[in-house]
């Protein structure tokens, strides 16, 4: 089965606490809403501390054109996308020319040529690597990426593949939209790359100086009809506005557990199974639905918890930080892990992964 060999981080260089996010926001929207003061409380309530940026906050207050967001996106997204790529083959044995597909996971910016031409015009890659962009599938798109990715492997089975995600959420930000949807938005949203690594089963790579590594068993989409109003963007004449619906914690916790067991009932699992939880951290209440959907402990997404506390939710890049932290743990052989993500669709990513 294709394995999952590394991650590597593009950190954008503006950490921003979340207390001066709050007070941001609190300026921009008093006289928006009466009752700005309960409204702020979901800053407060996010459990997130702090988050990355590629601009610094005062920036964010100022007006901006789609095009000039637009044109800042395709330049920080080349530059944390090539970042990343380099943290994630740094050290590990295998060089850029010998990648044979690179897949593009983004949804808060647009480019044409996309951002993977762009990159492979900055680093030494084969030119005959196949690019697959994929694009608009938001916070769903990084489990959705290693999807694809590990069906590619399947089908050629000796190749060596980068699944590359780029989200500059703040970009998307709207200073004129008082929609709470917005609010909301500004208290979760961040800004980030991740690369990762995945090789097919006949790939040669000095796998041998290698502890336990995820292979990918199965994977399963899922899209619940008629929810097009759940999330996703509007699309107007200033940009990107976000459309963020109240009642995703809700349909996590009556849609996502039958779908959940349905996957691992095909493998002859049940969730007190699997031992490692990679699920996208949408925000707190998301994360607490997983909790009561599937019957995990708390302690389960002790990893998810910890970086929306760190990064915020930067859309498809989060899982990648999470897989990171798993990667990073001493895991036996023969331990089963299940990664999961949710986006606009509404839809639903599951991965089986088993340490060999």
């Amino acid at each position: 089965m294709p394995k999952i060999y590394s991650v590597g981080l593009g950190i954008p260089d503006f950490n921003i606490p979340q207390s001066d996010a709050m007070l941001f926001a609190k300026k921009l929207f008093s006289n928006a809403f009466r009752d700005i003061e309960r409204l702020l409380s979901v800053f407060q309530n996010a459990e997130i501390e702090s988050r990355y940026f590629v601009k610094d906050i005062h920036w964010y207050g100022e007006e901006h054109s789609f095009a000039e967001k637009n044109s800042i996106f395709i330049e920080m997204a080349e530059a944390l996308g090539i970042k990343a790529i380099e943290n994630c083959l740094h050290n590990k044995g295998i060089e850029l020319d010998e990648i044979d597909a690179i897949f593009t996971i983004c949804t808060t910016g647009l480019s044409t040529p996309s951002l993977d031409a762009r990159i492979m015009n900055k680093l030494p890659f084969r030119l005959d690597a196949k690019r697959i962009p994929i694009w608009g599938l938001g916070c769903v798109g990084g489990a959705a990426g290693l999807s694809r990715a590990y069906e590619y492997c399947l089908a050629f089975p000796r190749a060596k593949i980068l699944i590359l995600a780029i989200e500059l959420c703040s970009l998307t930000f709207q200073k004129n939209d008082f929609n709470k949807s917005n609010l909301i938005g500004t208290s979760l949203f961040a800004d980030g790359a991740a690369c990762t690594l995945m090789i097919g089963e006949e790939a040669e790579t000095p796998l041998h100086s290698v502890a336990a590594l995820p292979s990918i068993i199965g994977t399963q989409s899922m899209l619940l009809k008629d929810s097009l109003d759940v999330m996703g963007w509007d699309i107007k004449n200033d940009g990107l506005h976000v459309i963020f619906s109240k009642d995703i914690p809700m349909i996590v916790r009556k849609w996502l557990q039958p779908n959940v067991q349905a996957f691992l009932d095909k493998y002859h699992l049940d969730i007190k199974d699997i031992k490692q939880f990679i699920a996208h951290p949408g925000g707190k209440k998301v994360i607490d639905a997983y909790v009561e959907a599937l019957g995990v402990s708390e302690e389960r997404t002790k990893e998810s918890r910890d970086i929306l506390k760190h990064y915020g939710n930067m859309s498809s890049v989060t899982i990648f930080y999470i897989l990171k932290r798993i990667l990073e743990k001493d895991i036996q052989p023969g331990e089963y892990g299940l990664a999961m993500a949710l986006g606009p669709g509404f839809s639903s990513e599951q991965l089986l992964l088993r340490w060999d």
